[in-house]
């Protein structure tokens, strides 16, 4: 067992808490604040117990770089309105002014430090800057699900100098999605859409023997669908997938699993909202066509297989949702998955934005924060950033 943030004593005490604050954000706009908003919880849960809050993150890639444009600056204004108290802001996240900074706050009170990747030893997770970390608060908290699967200075190696406890955000993704993986209630489903099958090999293997029903969409089935014989036009397809595919619908066999893949499409002649679509049966897709959306028996055939589903996992969009005239599969999933009465849980950020854009969201058991981190941890990997935290 992992000490969580119920466990520790931290009234009056200096608290340090990965968050992830990398949000969208358009010349210095929040365009979403999900994630902000996802660790409030924690954030009031501590200033209520009259800690200090010292809020740790990245944002962008700067590899070690301060530029300006990935400032942390606009999340601390954003959060003082969310919280609707002051949120100090520091320039930097070690140092003796970032110490000075602390040292004037009274518990109850939160400060941000600025973008924890201007320093590159976060990422090579260096332990002298883990360790300058560490020597501002008495105690750290994991609550960044979505960098939980990187080995960071500041979601692994801060754990090596003072206790670190999962909070409520990471608490709860470790519930769902362990729920969904070890023991889930039966019957169970998954469905795995996106580009390439490549990403997700080992989730699709991982989940086999776990599942009842695989459904397969996005362009990775463009590659199941070529495994059948069937052509597959100007589609993307990756070298060598296709033998992969063929592998994985054996160890569906095995596994006793229903594998099911599109067996109609969406077909344009143009990677293009504006371009001429038609509806095909697999069997039947010419040369300069490419598939942009399963079709609408594909939409039924997946929509029957998952209602008496008691668990349901969906990670990836059907199509190319992101263009209205190839979003009907994908948002006929987000519907069955919403319409579902069991344990239904979103993952990975295509699925998240698509079930957001159907207005759906709130009808899911749990959507996860964590892109890559959902994917390593639906593979059955440990993460790093839960094997770091302290024993209970």
């Amino acid at each position: 067992m992992k000490l969580t943030i119920n466990d520790v004593q931290v009234a009056g005490k200096k608290v340090f808490v990965r968050v992830d604050f990398n949000v969208p954000m358009k010349d210095g706009v929040i365009t979403d604040d999900t994630r902000i908003r996802a660790a409030i919880p924690t954030i009031q849960y501590l200033m209520e117990q009259g800690a200090v809050v010292i809020l740790g993150s990245h944002f962008g890639r700067p590899k070690g770089d301060r530029k300006p444009e990935m400032t942390l600056a606009p999340c601390a204004k954003h959060l003082a309105e969310l919280l609707g108290k002051p949120v100090a802001f520091t320039d930097d996240c070690i140092g003796e002014a970032v110490e000075a900074a602390i040292a004037k706050l009274k518990g109850g009170e939160v400060i941000l430090l600025e973008n924890l990747r201007y320093h590159i030893e976060e990422e090579k997770n260096e332990p002298n800057f883990a360790k300058q970390l560490a020597s501002l608060a008495d105690v750290a908290i994991n609550d960044a699900f979505g960098v939980s699967h990187r080995k960071a200075a500041s979601v692994v190696g801060i754990a090596d100098y003072i206790p670190m406890a999962a909070g409520f955000l990471l608490k709860k993704e470790i519930e769902a999605l362990g729920a969904a993986v070890y023991n889930p209630e039966k019957p169970v489903a998954a469905i795995i859409g996106g580009a390439k099958v490549s990403d997700k090999i080992s989730v699709i293997s991982n989940l086999l023997p776990k599942v009842d029903v695989m459904i397969i969409g996005g362009g990775m089935a463009n590659a199941f669908i070529a495994a059948q014989g069937c052509n597959v036009g100007k589609s993307l397809l990756e070298e060598g997938q296709k033998d992969v595919a063929t592998d994985l619908v054996m160890e569906a066999r095995v596994a006793g699993a229903r594998l099911l893949t599109p067996i109609d499409a969406v077909v344009a002649d143009a990677f293009s909202n504006e371009a001429n679509t038609k509806i095909v049966d697999v069997e039947n897709i010419e040369d300069d066509w490419m598939i942009l959306d399963i079709g609408p028996k594909s939409r039924e055939l997946f929509g029957d297989a998952l209602k008496p589903m008691k668990t349901i996992i969906w990670n990836g969009p059907m199509g190319v949702f992101e263009m209205d005239k190839f979003a009907a599969g994908t948002n006929a999933i987000a519907k069955a998955v919403a319409e579902s009465d069991g344990l239904t849980i979103v993952g990975g950020g295509d699925s998240v934005a698509a079930i957001e854009k159907s207005g759906l969201a709130d009808q899911v058991s749990h959507i996860s924060t964590g892109g890559g981190a959902s994917l390593e941890f639906l593979e059955g990997k440990e993460l790093p950033g839960i094997a770091a935290l302290t024993e209970a």
